[in-house]
């Protein structure tokens, strides 16, 4: 049986088995080896939802509302572009508030929904401008601290951050001028009682004057010690060591 004659060309093998050959003389593949047109940016994912526009990232924006004792935890969860996605974000979160205080536990709550939403903003915001979409994609708007329910939020507490100073000083003031103390009674003071024996409210007024309704006698220092009859006892916050009853007399 004749040999058949071996194959001609620079890339027998490589044509026999159906390689792409190589070298200058090569010819550009074509078929299985043709080069494969590039997909265009962002042809296979997911489009905005509100939108279709890309791209787009999937993600959670949350709300709250207290009302007294209830509250409702609101939620949009969605695949976003960059200009939807911000737009429910601002718009959430402006809601929320001024929505969002007006029960107990909302304090709380509030600000950590608030906190929660800074992680989808970031997403929002490193995405490219959006385009392709079936529909104009959600205007953004103001940026969320030059909204006006904001600002209902900075006033009251731009005022709780001044108030705290204030409060202090007008401590300070108060203790200084010994405004709301309690009066240490020495014997020989004259005293008049704004209020009842079982809430004494007692303030140290002249002897001489109409306001005076009883003497400080004395005090009684041992355990025999005992006021004279008809005399009244104050309570023993009106000693100098809070722990010695003093006698009152009626003056009149």
């Amino acid at each position: 049986m004749a040999t058949p004659p071996p194959p001609h060309g620079p890339y027998p093998y490589a044509q026999q088995y159906g390689q792409p050959p190589t070298g200058p003389s090569a010819q550009p593949p074509t078929g299985l080896y043709a080069r494969q047109p590039h997909p265009a940016p962002y042809a296979t994912a997911p489009g905005c939802e509100l939108c279709g526009a890309r791209p787009a990232v999937r993600a959670t924006v949350r709300g709250h509302q207290g009302i007294l004792f209830l509250m409702r935890f609101l939620s949009r969860s969605a695949v976003f572009c960059r200009s939807c996605g911000l737009a429910t974000y601002r718009e959430m979160s402006a809601k929320t508030l001024w929505q969002g205080w007006w029960s107990p536990l909302s304090v709380v709550i509030t600000p950590i929904t608030l906190l929660a939403n800074l992680g989808p903003r970031a997403r929002f915001r490193k995405l490219a401008a959006p385009a392709g979409g079936f529909r104009p994609s959600l205007d953004p708007g103001r940026s969320l601290l030059r909204r006006p329910e904001a600002l209902l939020f900075l006033v009251p507490m731009a005022l709780v951050v001044l108030a705290i100073p204030t409060l202090f000083v007008l401590g300070a003031f108060v203790e200084g001028a010994g405004i709301g103390k309690t009066p240490t009674l020495a014997v020989g003071d004259c005293v008049r009682n704004e209020g009842d024996w079982h809430d004494q409210d007692l303030e140290v007024v002249a002897c001489g004057s109409a306001d005076a309704q009883y003497l400080v006698t004395r005090r009684l220092d041992e355990p025999e010690d005992t006021c004279a009859d008809g005399e009244l006892l104050a309570d023993l916050e009106y000693s100098p060591d809070k722990a010695t009853v003093s006698c009152l007399a009626p003056v009149r």
